[in-house]
């Protein structure tokens, strides 16, 4: 077996690669949120316009999810992540220019239809990269990228907005996405394309995966395995409570905390660096498990059970008044979160054809961001309503991974691989 070389062997070059793309996503999806209390002054909306703000970007998104996932197997991912990435990063800029509420949620629109590309890509990129053992590890390591974009963005935002005003936070972090663009077209090949691979890591890459070729899945057929709907319940039920975190955790921490923009940076920077551990942690957690006998499928379970356990202290959060264990209980769940999707994103290559992992992996984004969108609307009318009283938000956020753990468990119950066809 080949070593785990991070300087030598190729595929860990593309799995970082993955991540500086992952890391640019979220930076550009954080900004909004960062601005927020400092936008709602100056452009003047309340709670509901803000949701309808972060709903345009979650419907936009979903409405991607299910378009890219056909998209990326028909065309490939190198072609399809790089029109992804540069649409996504003209429309990072294309905030520069937005002076009203609707304004902004035409920018979200457009720069959630193009987002949704990345983790498609990814992970159809890490099945081609990675043999099925490591793919969770793998996952894991360009998911941080979503929790190390989120602290780029806590350091680059305040800073350039208090010095050059918030329109060039846009216009720099846009910039930043096509400098990317650059390197993946010079660089991304299948591993029997890229001449740079060596035989025993083209082996090592190729020692469990099916090696048949089939043709992709008809979308009819897709959605007819309960290994479909299982993938798709992880993220109906736990997709709207990341979307939460992201979006109102600095107009939480403003609201209950008195957290302001200059005082952001290091509660947001804490938060995702456990999110981090948590991101690599849950991708060990499958790998130890299945070390100690499990199935690969039941050691993915049990991961993911660990990681929903995690999340249920966050049901203490309307009850804290101290504003850092708050951030520490915040960040748990973060952690929990991220290990939970490390294992639910390998789902779909675990389960699936390499030919059709990126339909499934879309289909079933696609719907835990549809479903972000009425969650969003949701906290913004009960907010509005409540007088922005976070209690029953917490509640639904706290509750909602172990419930979709019963749920994907009973799904995939007594199943297996799909079958090629």
């Amino acid at each position: 077996m080949a070593s785990r070389n991070f300087i030598s062997d190729i595929r860990w070059r593309i799995c970082f690669l993955l991540f500086i793309a992952t890391t640019l996503n979220y930076m550009d999806r954080q900004i909004l949120s960062i601005l927020a209390p400092e936008l709602q002054k100056e452009i003047g909306w309340d709670e509901i316009d803000y949701s309808r703000i972060v709903a345009a970007f979650t419907f936009a998104y979903s409405a991607g999810l299910m378009l890219s996932g056909r998209f990326l197997d028909w065309i490939g991912v190198k072609k399809g992540f790089a029109i992804g990435v540069g649409g996504w990063s003209l429309a990072a800029a294309a905030h520069a220019i937005a002076t009203t509420p609707f304004g902004f949620g035409v920018s979200r629109a457009f720069l959630g239809l193009t987002e949704a590309s990345n983790f498609p890509s990814a992970l159809k990129a890490t099945a081609e990269w990675f043999p099925k053992k490591e793919r969770a590890f793998a996952t894991g390591l360009f998911n941080c990228g979503s929790n190390v974009g989120v602290i780029c963005a806590a350091l680059l935002v305040p800073f350039v907005t208090l010095r050059w005003g918030w329109r060039m936070a846009f216009i720099v972090q846009g910039a930043l996405g096509f400098v990317w663009l650059a390197f993946w077209w010079l660089y991304y090949k299948k591993p029997q394309e890229h001449a740079s691979v060596s035989k025993e890591e083209r082996t090592h890459i190729e020692s469990d995966q099916d090696k048949t070729v089939s043709p992709r899945l008809p979308f009819k057929q897709i959605i007819s395995y309960r290994q479909t709907w299982a993938y798709a319940a992880a993220k109906i039920m736990t997709d709207p409570v990341w979307w939460f975190y992201l979006f109102w955790l600095p107009k939480y921490l403003s609201k209950d905390h008195g957290v302001t923009l200059g005082t952001l940076t290091l509660p947001l920077i804490v938060v995702y660096l456990l999110a981090d551990v948590g991101s690599v942690g849950g991708g060990w957690l499958s790998i130890y498990f299945e070390k100690r006998g499990k199935s690969h499928l039941e050691a993915r379970k049990l991961a993911m059970l660990v990681c929903a356990l995690c999340i249920l202290p966050t049901l203490a959060l309307p009850f804290v008044t101290d504003m850092w264990s708050a951030v520490l209980l915040v960040g748990l769940a973060a952690a929990g979160h991220q290990g939970w999707s490390a294992n639910a994103f390998s789902l779909p290559s675990d389960l699936f054809p390499s030919t059709s992992v990126g339909s499934v992996a879309g289909f079933g984004h696609s719907l835990g961001s549809f479903a972000g969108v009425l969650f969003q609307l949701a906290v913004g009318y009960v907010l509005q309503w409540n007088g922005s009283n976070y209690a029953p938000v917490f509640f639904v956020c706290g509750s909602a991974y172990i419930a979709a753990w019963f749920v994907v468990t009973r799904l995939l119950k007594n199943q297996t691989v799909v079958a090629h066809t």
